[in-house]
């Protein structure tokens, strides 16, 4: 199990701590450090099931200054989406936690926390 965070975020910490109290074994990935390049995007956006728009923090500054609001959000233009992501990995939504099953989770509650910790 890898969970991505930023440290500075409240939810990342909180996501750690539920992950220490139930004992869990994982590897922090500091993803704004430790770039995920666009191959691990595009691999963590199909564990969890979504689209590159589904993970992008669209509030952040740089989200402004690139317009993303304004982008397509359809298959022909994931690609610039997925750049965006690599890029400017600020723009991640936080935390995601990669599950034992494969599977992926934007862990932004105890629960979503939880809920990776149970897929076995």
């Amino acid at each position: 199990m890898e969970i991505w965070i930023n440290p500075a975020c409240s939810k990342c910490r909180s996501a750690v701590s539920v992950l220490d109290a139930e004992g869990a074994e994982y590897t922090v990935r500091r993803y704004l450090e430790d770039v995920p390049s666009e191959d691990e995007i595009r691999a963590v956006l199909d564990r969890l099931g979504l689209e590159p728009w589904d993970i992008t923090r669209t509030q952040e500054a740089v989200a402004k200054e690139l317009g993303l609001k304004e982008w397509a959000r359809d298959h022909s233009s994931r690609d610039r989406w997925i750049t965006a992501l690599a890029e400017h990995p600020k723009l991640i939504q936080r935390p995601i936690i990669t599950a034992d099953d494969g599977s992926a989770v934007v862990a932004r509650t105890d629960d979503a926390v939880r809920d990776a910790l149970s897929r076995k």
